[in-house]
C-alpha cells in the first residue's frame, strides 16, 4: 500500500514557479537591508526549551513545537511536565534568538548592531487558508539605541521594502506599550491584569467592541471597567493625547516619530496612531508598530521595541527594537493580484541527442549562460515537436538543437 505523499498538515510543497518569485522577493528585501546598513546572520531552528518558555511571547508560547529528550536524560514519571519530558524547541519567531545571539557574541559585535535574519520559524497553529506551521519571516533589528531614531530607521527601511517589491498605500499603525498600559490602569484594571487586557484588546479587529467586552467578563474583569477601556481607548486620539496622563518623554518620542515617518512618506504611504494597536509579544517594551495593506484582515509587517530582552540572556539590559515582514502574506497577496512579474530569466533547452555529446554541450550551455540564458541540458527524443510543445508547457521560452547549426529559437517559432 503506497504511503500518503502529502505534506504535513499545515505545511506545503512549493512548486518551481512560485519558487521564482520568492527568491526574487527575497533578494529584493534583502538588496533593500544591506543598503541601509543592516547585516545578515543566521541562527539554529532549536532553541532551549527554557529560554523559549521564559521570553514572555503572548499566545505563541501555547503552540510551541517541543522536541523530547532522548535516552539518559528523558523522564518518563507519572506526572512529568513539558521541562522533564523536552528541553529544546523550535523557535516561534526570530526575537528571541537574536537575543541569545548577541548575549553569546556580543564581545564580536558593534554598538549599535543592526541585523538581518530571514527564516521559518515554527508555530503549532490550527490550519487554515494562509496560515501555515511553518512560514518565513524577515526581520531587521537595531540592539543598542536607546533614542526613537531607531524606530524611524526601521520603519522607512521596512516602507523601502515594501515599495521597492511593488507594495504602495499600505498604512503603517503606531502605539506605544506604556500608554496602552497607562490607560488599561486608569480604567480600573490592576498592574498584573495589563498583559491579559492587552491581549484580549488585540482581538478587537477580529471579534468587535462587544466581543472585547464579553471576553474582559468572561475572565472575571468588571463590566464596567471593560466598557470604560473601550471608550478611553476610542477617545484618545494623536490631536488629544496631550490630555492624557502619560509619561512626556512618551508621548513626545512617539510625535517624533510619526512626525519623522510622515516626512518621509511623501504621501506614498500613511502614518496614524492607534492607541488600540496591542502585539501579541509580551515582551514588548516601548513603541510598536504594524503595517496594513488593503481589504486583508491581517498586517503585513509588525514590531516593536523590547529593551528587556537581552538582560534576560546577560547580566546587563540591552536596548533593542525590531521590524519583521511577513513573508508568506505578501507572498500570497503578490500571487493573489498578480502584483509582481518574476525577473526574465530567458529559459533555454539546449537539446542533445546522445551521452557521448554532453561535453560539448556543456560548453555550448556555458556560452548561452554568458549571454544570460538560463539553461538547463535535455536530451533530445524521437518526435521533436511534441518534446517542444511539452517544454512550453514548463514554463521554457527558448530552445537550441545542440546537432544544428540554428541558433536559439523561440518556442512557438519551431520552423
Amino acid at each position: 500500500m503506497a504511503k500518503n505523499a502529502n505534506p504535513v498538515r499545515g505545511t506545503r510543497d512549493i512548486m518551481p514557479q512560485e519558487m521564482i518569485l520568492r527568491d526574487d522577493i527575497e533578494s529584493l528585501i534583502l538588496k533593500t537591508y544591506r543598503d541601509h546598513g543592516f547585516e545578515r546572520i543566521e541562527t539554529p531552528a532549536i532553541e532551549s526549551l527554557d529560554y523559549l518558555l521564559d521570553s514572555e511571547g503572548g499566545e505563541n508560547l501555547k503552540m510551541l513545537f517541543t522536541i523530547m529528550k532522548r535516552g539518559e536524560k528523558l523522564s518518563l514519571s507519572k506526572d512529568a511536565d513539558i521541562r522533564e519530558l523536552c528541553d529544546i524547541g523550535l523557535r516561534y519567531d526570530l526575537t528571541l534568538p537574536l537575543s541569545r545571539f548577541y548575549s553569546n557574541n556580543s564581545q564580536n559585535l558593534n554598538l549599535p548592531f543592526k541585523a538581518i535574519q530571514i527564516g521559518n520559524v515554527y508555530r503549532a497553529e490550527r490550519p487554515q487558508k494562509g496560515r501555515f506551521r511553518s512560514f518565513k519571516q524577515c526581520d531587521i533589528d537595531i540592539i543598542g539605541d536607546t533614542t526613537f531614531a531607531a524606530e524611524v530607521e526601521l520603519i522607512d527601511t521596512t516602507s523601502k521594502a515594501l515599495e521597492r517589491i511593488g507594495f504602495g498605500d499600505f498604512i503603517v499603525r503606531i502605539n506605544d506599550r506604556r500608554i496602552l498600559s497607562g490607560i488599561i490602569r486608569s480604567a480600573g484594571f490592576d498592574t498584573d491584569s495589563v498583559e491579559i487586557v492587552s491581549i484580549i484588546l488585540d482581538k478587537k479587529d477580529k471579534i468587535g467592541r462587544d466581543g472585547v467586552i464579553n471576553d474582559l467578563v468572561e475572565k472575571e474583569f468588571p463590566r464596567d471597567n471593560a466598557e470604560k477601556l473601550l471608550l478611553m481607548t476610542e477617545m484618545l486620539t494623536e490631536e488629544n493625547l496631550d490630555t492624557f496622563e502619560i509619561d512626556d518623554e512618551v508621548k513626545k518620542n512617539l510625535k517624533n516619530v510619526i512626525q519623522a515617518i510622515r516626512s518621509l512618506a511623501k504621501d506614498s504611504y500613511k502614518i496614524i496612531f492607534d492607541p488600540t494597536l496591542v502585539r501579541g509579544m509580551g515582551y514588548y517594551t516601548g513603541m510598536i508598530f504594524e503595517i496594513s495593506y488593503g481589504p486583508y484582515g491581517f498586517s503585513i509587517a509588525g514590531g516593536g521595541r523590547y529593551d528587556n530582552m537581552i538582560g534576560k540572556f546577560s547580566k546587563e539590559s540591552v536596548p533593542a527594537v525590531g521590524f519583521s515582514i511577513g513573508f508568506e502574506r505578501i507572498i500570497s497577496i503578490m500571487m493573489e493580484e498578480n502584483k509582481y512579474k518574476p525577473a526574465d530569466y530567458k529559459k533555454l533547452a539546449l537539446i542533445y541527442k546522445s551521452e557521448s555529446e554532453i561535453a560539448s554541450a556543456v560548453e555550448q550551455a556555458d556560452q548561452l549562460r554568458k549571454l544570460g540564458y538560463s539553461v538547463s541540458l535535455i536530451k533530445g527524443k524521437k518526435k521533436l515537436g511534441k518534446q517542444l510543445s511539452q517544454l512550453e508547457t514548463y514554463g521554457f521560452d527558448y530552445y537550441l538543437d545542440g546537432s544544428k547549426n540554428e541558433g536559439v529559437k523561440e518556442l512557438g517559432t519551431k520552423s
